[in-house]
């Protein structure tokens, strides 16, 4: 297995993605910021210092990491997140906002949100564990069963929270990982009869979560209610047209548009600069989704193959759930759009999933004509 230089064209498209971020965070914060703090870039520097600035310094650290020493500490990381889980019930150490207990508190630092954590960790955990499982990975006992008690219990860690959107996208991860890995057919089909029974239950038990299914098949029904958002969402969406009110113009940003800096900020953006340049935006997560399955299908062994799949499934997923949210094609989770959407928590998390991606791509197989090039250029 021989090493070359790493994917740079993944490099510049997240980065492109993280200054974008930044710069519609500016837009969509500076209201929010201003009646908060009086600093109309309060949120803009919290996300510059505490993520973006950390995250590539992190970013780059990891990329210089062989990625197959994650192996090694996989089931440490994993055991330290979930005690990061339980940590947010702890009185005076948890912190809540508005009715979930997500964050843990600590003093004199910003505040941590470990389901983000978990997301990485658990995809090196179990591509560690699907890789030995890799001989009896059909069998019923040895792989499935252990597999569903696993994500069935971060499941739950994350529905006591609650967080409806971050455990759908794990599992769905997990299951694409799974599949990869070369799971039955049988053993998929059972997951996924399985996961929709449990989400539906989830939804109906919750009378918040049932309202936003109903208003996700009616729309127009109680627009000044629960169908606030996503009727805001829309007309933010729908103000934007082809180019725009231009930067800085957005009107839904001021206190019309709930979650503007997180969930909601795609919706700014679209009012901002338009349907053309959003294409443009959009366009970026599917290339780095191309980049990231290239990389894993061109992986020289089974975990970074695993682990490839499961980082980029899980920035892919999470910007199609937030996307279609907003134009209402899916009801609305509560999940952030990757490298964009405000929360240092998540950047750090995706930009080091990042660079595990770009260590991976250095050993990645490459085609006769490539390695003629590389020898070449040496």
């Amino acid at each position: 297995m021989t090493k070359h230089k790493p994917d740079y064209i993944l490099i510049i498209t997240v980065f492109i993605l993280v200054v974008v971020g930044l710069i519609m965070l500016s837009s969509a914060s500076a209201v929010i910021s201003y009646e908060n703090f009086e600093n109309n870039y309060y949120y803009l520097t919290h996300q510059l210092f505490y993520g973006a600035i950390i995250g590539f310094v992190l970013m780059l650290i990891v990329s210089k990491i062989d990625y197959r020493v994650w192996k090694k500490f996989a089931a440490f990381l994993l055991f330290i997140t979930l005690l990061l889980l339980l940590a947010v019930f702890i009185p005076g150490l948890g912190f809540e906002y508005g009715g979930a207990r997500r964050w843990i508190s600590l003093p004199g630092l910003s505040t941590i949100q470990p389901t983000e954590i978990v997301k990485l960790t658990f995809i090196l955990y179990l591509a560690t564990w699907l890789e030995k499982k890799q001989k009896g990975i059909k069998d019923w006992k040895y792989s499935f069963i252990p597999f569903v008690a696993v994500i069935g219990t971060i499941g739950l860690l994350i529905m006591m929270q609650p967080d409806l959107g971050t455990m759908s996208a794990i599992i769905f991860s997990a299951i694409v990982v799974y599949y990869v890995a070369g799971a039955s057919y049988k053993h998929l089909a059972t997951l996924g009869v399985a996961g929709i029974t449990i989400f539906l239950f989830l939804i109906k038990i919750a009378p918040y979560r049932m309202a936003r299914f109903t208003v996700f098949l009616n729309p127009s029904l109680d627009p000044q209610g629960i169908g606030y958002q996503i009727n805001q969402a829309m007309l933010a969406i729908g103000s934007g047209g082809l180019f725009g009110r231009g930067l800085g113009k957005s009107i839904q940003k001021y206190n019309y548009l709930p979650e503007a800096t997180g969930d909601s900020i795609f919706a700014i953006i679209s009012e901002e600069l338009g349907f053309i340049r959003v294409l443009i935006i959009i366009g970026l997560f599917v290339y780095l989704g191309y980049r990231g399955f290239m990389i894993s299908k061109k992986a020289p062994d089974v975990f970074g193959k695993l682990v490839a799949t499961g980082i980029t499934t899980w920035f892919i997923y999470q910007a199609f759930v937030n996307i279609a949210a907003m134009v209402s094609l899916v009801p609305l989770t509560g999940i952030p759009l990757p490298f964009i959407s405000y929360g240092g928590t998540a950047l750090l998390c995706t930009l080091a999933g990042v660079g595990i991606l770009i260590n991976i791509s250095k050993y990645t197989i490459e085609t006769k004509n490539q390695r003629i090039l590389n020898i070449k250029n040496k």
